[in-house]
């Protein structure tokens, strides 16, 4: 059977196969970002060129049923009707939305399946142990159903997991994702492991794994194929780790230990692991040298250290014979004890390095010219250091920044940079902007209009200037999630282009001039109103360019101001949705359509002449943090509506003129009075005990 350009020549779909998927269908009723029918377009006689589904192109039958990235919301169930699907080998729900529903019994029967992708697709509850049926997998992906899913900024294990006895059935595995996955009462994890013999990539990061002794049970070099682990997040002991670790496999090319409890030196049986091109240690304890340990890694390309008690490196000078070139990349050594200059000696032998982290360390002394000769560095960070007095040029940077006044001349060549941040240089000149997705030009001495010229940079996400607010901000930096003009001289009104930002996740316009209303578009903030996952969101954002967990100033941390005190948010950019445009001049209503935004973490309003009433919905926005509305002229009664919310952890009305009683409900009286003060006409806790007004009925 024939097919071109994806149309079949003649019906290749089998019916029986046609009405199984037609069921299946009926069964899930999964719905996208907008609320639309996902499957919607399965109308066709030929259900093989379906959305999602792939068939074999000589028998007809369904053998591939890809759904990644689909489903934003499933309200119904998955049908065993797929049991009827007997030629299906490949099944990826992954990152999707089920609601925590839990993953059905009978996927344990779809038993010819080779790959089955559950990752990221809020599933929930006990993982079903029949699933230890599928002898034929070779791919099995569980991880990622906690990743993501914060309570609160707190990661939450949404599967457990008991005895993994199971797993051991799965003789034919090469990938295994189970990060997120409690594993808690899993005793019985590293044996399973072991009996997997061709097992080449395992994921169990975040599990709260139990330590086991290495005694019980036997090392068995289980498999030689393993190339990639992953155990981070798990609180290991050095005790357990080292030796179970250096008898599972000799092979490894990726090795993940961060975020665990791994205590002393560095063993040198590490050495032994020369097929090794990335390796990841952060946020331990290890402390002394590392150079014993990797000299003889002649492929090491991505190294991370952060966050852990070292004082010496020396790769580069105890690098085995045997290696004929550095081969490192990406180097983060931030947040250690490292001493001296003799780091810096050391890195410019690695012309490979694009990415340096030593920032917060205690080097001092002096810094060689020749570190602004690495050809390929573009990432560059010696912050909170004990350098002093140390005379820096132009010369030891001239592959990476040039201090103002004049705007740097070399940056205009620098083909392959998209962060910039030059703030705080003196730089008065004018600047001209290129490509940059990362602009920060913050605390400069720049003069005049913003050039239309920054208009052109459509992949943008990350903005803070200063001068009037243009229309076309909204227009052509359509991917804008960062967006800061906090305290400069703008005037004039808020132009409704700013709603095209529909992936904004912070709106500062705080301590301004800006009159007029507040546009009753800004229920186009897809990314405010809609739930996406975190991996849309601005975190992600920085990991598509950094291997190595690189967090520069601008991605760090966020300044907004409420109850008139300013408030850093830091590395949590990505879970943070807020609007702060308080201290400006405006004026009228707050629209209804703000309410619409129903992710908001935080909304700033405060110190300005807003009038009426607070918009009776303000409840929907169910994710509120921080609500700050003080010293405004809003009147009338609280909404009832107010009460509903349970994350609130501020609140200020103050300073207004909202009379009746205050709704009673889960927060609103455990506030400080001071929360309601100024506001002569409320009553009832906390600002008195009592009061004969009747609270305000929900509209």
């Amino acid at each position: 059977m024939c097919c071109m350009q994806g149309h079949f020549l003649t019906t290749l779909c089998k019916e029986s196969e046609r009405k199984t998927l037609l069921e299946f269908k009926q069964s899930l009723q999964a719905q996208d970002s907008s609320g639309n029918d996902v499957l919607s377009s399965w109308k066709s006689e030929e259900c093989c060129v379906w959305v999602g589904v792939s068939c074999n192109n000589l028998t007809g039958y369904v053998e591939k049923l890809d759904f990644r990235s689909r489903f934003k919301d499933v309200a119904g169930t998955i049908s065993s009707s797929l049991l009827k699907l007997h030629h299906l080998r490949l099944l990826d729900l992954s990152y999707n939305d089920f609601n925590e529903s839990v993953i059905p019994e009978f996927f344990g029967s779809l038993k010819i399946l080779r790959y089955l992708d559950l990752s990221n697709a809020n599933f929930g509850g006990p993982i079903p142990s029949n699933l230890g049926n599928l002898s034929m997998l070779e791919t099995f992906r569980l991880g990622g159903n906690g990743e993501g899913l914060f309570y609160r900024h707190n990661i939450v294990n949404t599967f457990t997991v008991g005895k993994l006895e199971w797993l051991s059935h799965l003789s034919f595995i090469r990938e295994l994702d189970l990060s997120f996955v409690s594993l808690s009462s899993a005793n019985d994890w590293s044996q399973v492991i072991n009996k997997l013999p061709f097992l080449e990539e395992l994921s169990l990061s975040h599990c709260d794994l139990p330590s086991i002794s290495p005694s019980s049970f036997s090392f068995t070099n289980f498999s030689t194929s393993l190339t990639s682990l992953d155990l981070s997040g798990n609180s290991l002991t050095s005790s357990f780790v080292y030796p179970w670790l250096f008898n599972v496999s000799s092979n490894l090319v990726s090795l993940d230990l961060s975020m665990n409890q791994l205590k002393g030196p560095i063993p040198e049986a590490f050495g032994n692991m020369i097929t090794m091109q990335e390796l990841y240690l952060s946020h331990n304890q290890v402390e002394g040298e590392i150079f014993k340990s990797f000299g003889n890694m002649c492929s090491l390309a991505f190294l991370d250290m952060e966050s852990n008690h070292l004082s010496t490196f020396g790769i580069v000078q105890n690098t085995s014979l045997s290696c004929t070139s550095y081969s490192l990349r990406e180097l983060s050594l931030a947040y250690n004890q490292l001493k001296g200059n003799s780091v810096l000696n050391e890195i410019t032998k690695l012309p490979s390095l694009s990415v340096l982290d030593l920032g917060y360390n205690l080097l001092n002394g002096t810094i060689k010219e020749s570190i602004g000769q690495l050809p390929n560095l573009k990432v560059f960070r010696l912050a909170g250091n004990a350098f002093d007095n140390v005379v820096i040029s132009e010369t030891h940077f001239s592959n990476l920044t040039e201090i103002g006044p004049r705007f740097p001349i070399w940056i205009r060549t620098q083909t392959a940079l998209v962060f910039l941040d030059i703030s705080a240089s003196e730089i008065s000149d004018p600047i001209e902007f290129e490509r940059w997705k990362v602009l920060n030009l913050a605390d400069n001495s720049l003069s005049g209009p913003i050039p239309s010229s920054l208009g052109s940079l459509d992949s943008l996400q990350m903005l803070s200037l200063r001068g009037e607010i243009p229309k076309w901000i909204g227009q052509s930096l359509s991917s804008l999630v960062f967006l800061s003009l906090r305290r400069n001289h703008f005037k004039g009104k808020m132009p409704r282009q700013l709603c095209g930002l529909k992936y904004v996740q912070i709106l500062n316009l705080s301590l301004n001039n800006i009159s007029g209303s507040l546009p009753s578009c800004f229920n186009n903030f897809t990314s405010m109103a809609q739930k996406l996952s975190l991996d849309q969101r601005i975190e992600h954002v920085f990991r598509k360019f950094f291997v190595i967990p690189f967090d520069p100033k601008y991605v760090d941390e966020a300044l907004l101001t409420w109850k008139g005190t300013k408030q850093r948010y830091e590395k949590i950019l990505g879970l943070l949705l807020a609007i702060d445009l308080s201290c400006n001049k405006l004026t009228g209503e707050i629209p209804e359509e703000l309410t619409n935004l129903q992710q908001l973490i935080a909304l700033n309003l405060s110190r300005n002449s807003l009038i009426g009433k607070i918009p009776q919905k303000i409840g929907q926005l169910r994710q509120l943090e921080v609500l700050d509305l003080s010293r405004n002229k809003f009147s009338s009664n609280i909404p009832t509506s107010l009460s509903e919310l349970t994350f609130l952890s501020t609140l200020d009305l103050s300073y207004n003129y909202l009379s009746g009683k205050i709704p009673t409900g889960r927060q609103l009286q455990l506030f400080d009075p001071s929360s309601y003060s100024h506001n002569q006409g409320l009553c009832g806790p906390p600002v008195s005990p009592y009061c004969s007004m009747v609270e305000p009925t929900q509209v």
